[in-house]
């Protein structure tokens, strides 16, 4: 089995290690990174500058760009073959309810699947972040399940993994995804030459957390499996716009 890894924390991120090292052990790997830390750079695409790839001492391959751009720098141009998965992450923190929409970890994920190839995006829920080795074995398993049976589409799995011992794990959980409160505001400061600058606040406590969500899995310290689609239609309003264009 062949596999391309990518984060969106960076090629220097322990999460990517333990991932590359765990995931070396059952398959072919490759792994191309961004260059820096690009959370929540979300789905874009650099379109207005070169990109460059290089290779670290450890062996990872890392882009001056997004997630995205790994992943689809190394799918169409890179790699001489197309993989059999890509796998994100893993990311120093919850991606759950709408963090995957601004998720560079699930966005590299979501361009895999764009490209045809089944793909996971694992993250590692908590604030000590201690156990990368727990989501790392998550991902091993997940991806050796796969490989041991046949799929008639690719799938686009969002991964959280409490941030506890493996064996303190209480299963894993097919959810849906919840739903957060709205952002804290941003931060007002002062630069060192007297600028005003602005820091994003930090993101809104679950609002939605009820059985069946991500965020009540990780709170039973179960892991949390979310299937993700691409189409943002809103399916239910197409009427409700077709009679408010009809109003005169």
């Amino acid at each position: 089995m062949r596999i391309l890894i990518s984060n969106d924390d960076g090629y220097f991120a322990p999460g990517l290690e333990c991932l590359a090292e765990h995931l070396a052990k059952i398959a072919d790997i490759v792994v191309v990174a961004p260059e820096r830390d690009r959370s929540g750079a979300s789905n874009s695409l650099t379109l207005d500058r070169p990109l460059k790839l290089r290779s670290a001492a450890n062996g990872f391959y890392y882009v001056n760009g997004t997630p995205t751009d790994c992943v689809h720098l190394a799918v169409t141009g890179m790699l001489d073959h197309q993989p059999d998965m890509v796998v994100s992450g893993i990311n120093a923190g919850a991606n759950m309810g709408d963090d995957t929409i601004y998720s560079g970890t699930v966005a590299a994920a979501t361009e895999g699947f764009l490209l045809g190839i089944p793909a996971l995006a694992i993250s590692l829920v908590g604030k000590e972040l201690r156990h990368y080795e727990t989501a790392a074995r998550v991902a091993s398993d997940l991806v050796q399940r796969f490989a041991s049976q046949l799929h008639s589409h690719p799938w686009l799995l969002n991964v959280n993994v409490p941030d506890v011992p493996y064996d303190q794990l209480q299963g894993l959980e097919v959810t849906r995804l919840g739903k957060r409160h709205k952002a804290e505001p941003v931060i007002k400061a002062l630069s060192p030459n007297g600028e005003t600058v602005y820091w994003v606040g930090a993101a809104g406590k679950a609002q939605d957390a009820g059985e069946g969500t991500d965020f009540n899995a990780l709170q039973q310290q179960r892991v949390s499996l979310t299937p993700l689609q691409i189409d943002l239609t809103q399916y239910a309003q197409i009427d409700a716009v077709n009679a408010w264009l009809e109003k005169k």
